[in-house]
């Protein structure tokens, strides 16, 4: 039996109806603060992801679905989001909309990463850009943005870390010190913290190795190294979200792992399992990095994978039941049959009928088991009379009601 492939997911029906919920939910919010939809290429030019999310980082590194193409062109299966935004925003000239351009996407993303516990090789994210203003109001209004679809989703065990990763030149000084802290023990760090020292010294943050995280206890904090345009902002946002009352937890080990990052970075995090449900932070060089404008911008991506899983646990959702199931006997009340549930669909009331000439006992049968509110059986002698019985399913009360779909429809409501 062929089977799918490792680090993938077939999302069944009895599931589908959950990432329904979290897709419609989202658009909703999304609509709410003015984001409009994007939709870009699955797979893009490998430069753009090397360019764009940092040929240090373990995505570009070891997590890349990479192949070349029959013309012989290097193509990347889309990592993240962000990147193939920002080029579509860049190649169609969308600098010249009214900024800030606000966009949201819904797409599947490829990482070839151990498969464990909310991560697979094939997953999703719903997320958002904010293109085109420097203000630490942006800011704010990304986070509160996604604070209230998580909300919405009922998601009360997430709380909200951040930080502020500063700017190229602050950073700079910050990675300098961070180096001196980390060399007198750098031989016990694990191998790719090693590689990282010299390039990209405060992913050593973010490694997750128990060796190197007990290592990292009482490292210098960035924040005791922001530029005073950093430090302001990031006061200016913190205050913000005083004010909005929305709590939050200052995290100086928040990195983020794609080397685009600047000033602001944030993550929601679910306290029972410690999984980062959502995250993001502000990406100021990235559209210049790409050959745009010097063009600030910020955003966030949400893993509906994670989100699912924990809204299945607190939510029980399920897909519509039929309104009514038309039951028939004879080959003249099956076409009649045909007739009506077109007509009750036209009218948008979920109908369904026997499609595989079961008996009328084995439809009874089947419309019980697929949670038909109401059963109407037809034969020839209802055909005769014009009328027939509306069986409620849980009462077991039957009506009287013509073979009219705008009768059936009244009687139903």
């Amino acid at each position: 039996m062929i089977q799918r492939p490792k680090g993938t997911k077939d999302i069944l029906p009895e599931e589908a109806c959950t990432w329904q919920y979290i897709e419609d939910n989202s658009k909703r919010i999304f609509g709410q603060y003015g984001f409009t939809e994007i939709r870009v290429p699955v797979f893009e030019h490998t430069e753009l992801f090397q360019r764009g999310v940092g040929d240090t980082t373990d995505v570009v590194q070891k997590e890349m679905y990479t192949f070349e193409d029959k013309g012989g062109r290097s193509i990347t299966l889309r990592p993240e989001g962000t990147a193939g935004v920002v080029r579509a925003y860049i190649e169609n000239g969308m600098a010249s909309l009214p900024s800030p351009v606000k966009l949201w996407y819904n797409m599947a993303m490829y990482r070839y990463e151990n498969v464990q516990k909310g991560r697979y090789r094939e997953f999703h994210q719903i997320g958002a850009e904010l293109i085109g203003t420097s203000s630490y109001e942006a800011d704010v209004e990304i986070i509160c943005m996604a604070k209230r679809m998580l909300d919405t989703l009922e998601m009360n065990t997430v709380k909200l870390n951040i930080n502020s990763i500063g700017c190229p030149e602050c950073r700079a000084q910050y990675q300098e010190a961070l180096k001196d802290w980390i060399r007198p023990n750098l031989d016990r760090y694990c191998e790719t913290c090693k590689s990282r020292f010299d390039k990209n010294p405060m992913r050593i943050l973010d490694c997750k190795e128990k060796i190197c995280k007990d290592l990292n206890e009482g490292a210098p904090a960035i924040l005791d190294y922001l530029c005073d345009d950093c430090k302001n902002h990031f006061e200016n946002v913190k205050a913000t979200l005083d004010k909005l009352k929305i709590e939050y937890k200052i995290d100086s080990r928040i990195v983020r792992g794609l080397d685009y990052y600047t000033k602001t970075v944030f993550e929601f995090v679910d306290e029972e399992n410690g999984l980062t449900v959502l995250a993001g932070g502000r990406y100021d060089g990235l559209v210049k990095e790409l050959d745009g404008q010097d063009t600030p911008a910020i955003g966030f991506a949400m893993g509906v994978e994670r989100v699912a899983d924990l809204l299945t646990k607190k939510v029980k959702l399920s897909n519509p039941t039929p309104e009514v199931y038309v039951a028939q006997i004879g080959q003249e009340p099956n076409i009649f049959a045909t007739l009506l549930v077109e007509d009750l669909r036209s009218k948008n009331i979920y109908a369904q009928k026997d499609i595989t000439a079961k008996s009328l006992k084995a439809q009874f049968k089947y419309a019980d088991r697929i949670g038909a509110k109401y059963v109407i059986t037809i034969g020839d002698d209802e055909l005769k009379s014009g009328l027939a019985k509306l069986k409620n399913m849980s009462t077991g009360e039957e009506i009287e009601t013509g073979l009219n779909a705008d009768e059936i429809a009244d009687k139903l409501k």
